[in-house]
């Protein structure tokens, strides 16, 4: 069984994203061990089988969806995963 682990953002509400994923990989893959866990100050870290594939507080964008289901979809053949594609950042004004 595939273990995904993601760590988000409690303060910053970070949590319905959390859970949107987890819904997106259980309609694909319902078997997954999937974990939604408070944790640092602006992450958003995906692990699949204890590797880092997304780190929001390296890239600043969450994942997109579909690139970490592919990712699973590897771990599940075991093959090797790799990093996943970041959602685009939009609406981002830096002043």
């Amino acid at each position: 069984m595939v273990k995904v682990e993601v760590e988000y953002c409690g303060i910053c509400n970070f949590s319905g994203q959390c859970h949107l994923l987890r819904e997106f990989l259980l309609a694909s893959s319902p078997d997954l061990d999937i974990s939604c866990r408070t944790g640092r100050r602006g992450s958003f870290e995906v692990s699949i089988d204890g590797q880092l594939v997304h780190s929001k507080l390296s890239c600043l964008a969450f994942p997109q969806h579909a690139s970490v289901l592919a990712q699973v979809q590897k771990a599940e053949r075991g093959e090797p995963v790799e990093k996943v594609l970041e959602q685009p950042i939009k609406d981002c004004v830096v002043m």
